[in-house]
């Protein structure tokens, strides 16, 4: 994709609210509470400041969509992508906000509430209705957002490819030298000068450091010798990227070009074991194996992949134990990883989408472990 995409419409924001409520109700739910956040974004196109006045999208099923918004942000909220479709409830300060969602709710219901709700917000309610039972989004509607449509998926490829081209120029600069912080900075800035409107992340692990599989960008000075993880995204048009590579200041030895080997054997394995009927936890069973089979599986520590969206951490996970299966849409990270504490570590990374026949990469840079200088 080139260009700006073209924006989503009220009609394709109602379709989503629709299929929220409709999917609430399946599970058991008498509705849908959204907070300000990514699902009030992914359902509305609406992104309102996070205040302690109570801003919460009301979606029930059979019910037309209404948002409840202070009187002073209502403007806003009318000139929001979906309000075509949606009834404005607005609310004035000095008089009870939680009166006026209240009156919208059955008063024994059980609700889905999005994760980032606000504690104070949530328990105002509750005193109102004091029978009503609530449950976290990803607990109750855990694939709401997983499966994208054609338009979402164009949105991850572009920002994939920005972060793929992030990749190609940051192998120009020098590492040795200089500290992981000034890596991390050229990093975002690549990623903005590509297109992003807002970085997440920027893991620049050297030596010893890389062995953390989130380790915050730090003033150690990256050496010659070092092997150096790479982790970066963030998101452009509104969707994110996500990729890890590995690289080496020099040329590496034996071991790390081993090692490296192996967890490139592994990111092979969980892409090809994506397909769609598999469940979530056979990628993580596909990648897991070959570092266990190898003797380095108590050095892989933390789950295979993870969705990604309007966020760039979000269901599905690939994890033993997940047992739902992938669906032609899906999104997600394949990144499996080998730590050696006090030495190195290796983490490769690719965001794939499930297609019909199986899995696509949307991350398409070179998996071998490249030289730096």
């Amino acid at each position: 994709m080139t260009g700006t995409p073209a924006p989503f419409t009220a009609d394709d924001y109602a379709a989503r609210m629709r299929r929220a409520a409709r999917t609430a109700a399946d599970a058991g739910l008498d509705g849908v509470l959204v907070a300000p956040g990514p699902d009030m974004v992914w359902l509305t196109g609406y992104r309102p400041v996070e205040t302690e006045r109570l801003t919460l999208l009301v979606l029930r099923p059979g019910e037309d969509p209404v948002l409840v918004v202070p009187t002073l942000e209502a403007p806003d909220a009318a000139a929001a992508a979906a309000a075509p479709a949606l009834t404005l409830r607005d609310w004035t300060d000095g008089t009870d906000p939680y009166e006026a969602a209240a009156s919208l709710l059955d008063r024994t219901g059980r609700f889905g509430v999005s994760d980032n709700a606000w504690a104070m917000h949530l328990l105002g309610l509750q005193q109102r209705l004091p029978e009503t039972r609530y449950a976290s989004l990803t607990e109750a509607l855990p694939m709401l957002r997983a499966v994208k449509d054609a338009a979402e998926i164009e949105r991850l490829a572009a920002a994939g490819a920005a972060a793929d081209a992030t990749y190609e120029e940051i192998l120009k600069v020098p590492f040795a030298g200089r500290g992981e912080t000034d890596v991390a900075a050229d990093l975002a800035d690549l990623l903005r000068q590509h297109g992003h409107s807002q970085v997440d992340f920027t893991v620049v692990g050297s030596g010893p450091n890389g062995a953390n599989p989130h380790h915050e960008a730090g003033d150690r000075v990256i050496e010659h010798g070092d092997m150096v993880v790479l982790d970066f995204g963030g998101l452009k048009h509104g969707y994110g990227s996500d990729t890890s590579r590995t690289v080496h200041v020099g040329e590496p030895g034996e071991e790390e070009r081993k090692v490296h080997d192996i967890v490139r054997a592994a990111q092979e394995e969980g892409v090809r074991a994506v397909r769609p009927g598999a469940a979530c936890q056979d990628v993580d069973r596909a990648a897991r194996a070959v570092i266990a089979d190898a003797g380095y599986g108590d050095r892989f520590i933390h789950r295979t992949g993870h969705g990604i969206g309007v966020t760039t951490h979000e269901p599905p996970y690939m994890i033993e134990g997940e047992e739902q299966p992938l669906v032609p849409g899906m999104c997600f990270s394949v990144e499996p990883g080998i730590y050696l504490p006090g030495r190195f570590g290796v983490r490769i990374e690719d965001i794939v989408t499930v297609t019909e026949d199986g899995g696509r990469r949307l991350n398409t840079t070179d998996r071998e472990l490249m030289i730096v200088g």
